[in-house]
């Protein structure tokens, strides 16, 4: 018997742009339309995998990390909704090829903005920021786009989101 694959929601853009919070919003929806599911941030697995680098290097060779544990989760069945920086083509690039269910979902906001925001002083800690130190290579075509730029509330945010990701399941199929 074949196990129906999972699947995963990547979902990237810039430190602070919302991506976790995001995620955490759109998991229960994936989990009541789309089955077992589980929610993922890049900054947990750094703590979990005991994993401290963060330059270019750095950041691929922990997203290789990442992009295996989702195609693991997700070949026995388990949507995944990750949700990291993520902005490296090699990473991106694998999960296409090799995670057959793969939605890759960009927030698109601008560093000038989340550094005035920032909330979790995020841009003060570190000399390894992408989009500030590190050049980002953001996504050339996603599966889908949300623009954060700090004027919509969260609510807002969320449904645009859910709804995008709704649209995406039916086109693709891919719902319970």
């Amino acid at each position: 018997m074949t196990k129906k694959k999972g699947i995963l929601f990547w979902i990237t853009g810039l430190s602070g742009s919302g991506k976790t919070t995001l995620a955490k919003k759109l998991f229960p929806y994936v989990l009541k339309n789309c089955g077992p599911s589980i929610h993922l941030d890049g900054d947990t697995l750094r703590k979990i995998l005991d994993l401290h680098g963060y330059s270019f290097k750095d950041r691929i060779a922990n997203s290789e990390k990442f992009t295996k544990i989702a195609k693991f989760l997700t070949d026995q069945g388990i949507n995944v909704v990750f949700s990291l920086v993520g902005l490296m083509d090699k990473p991106r690039n694998w999960n296409r090829k090799n995670i057959k269910k793969y939605i890759e979902i960009y927030i698109k906001s601008d560093v000038k903005k989340i550094i005035s925001k920032n909330k979790k002083k995020i841009y003060k800690k570190n000399k390894n920021i992408v989009g500030v130190n590190i050049k980002p290579q953001f996504p050339k075509k996603p599966d889908i786009i949300i623009e954060n730029t700090f004027s919509k509330n969260l609510g807002n945010l969320d449904r645009e989101l859910r709804s995008k990701v709704s649209k995406l399941l039916k086109k693709k199929k891919y719902g319970k």
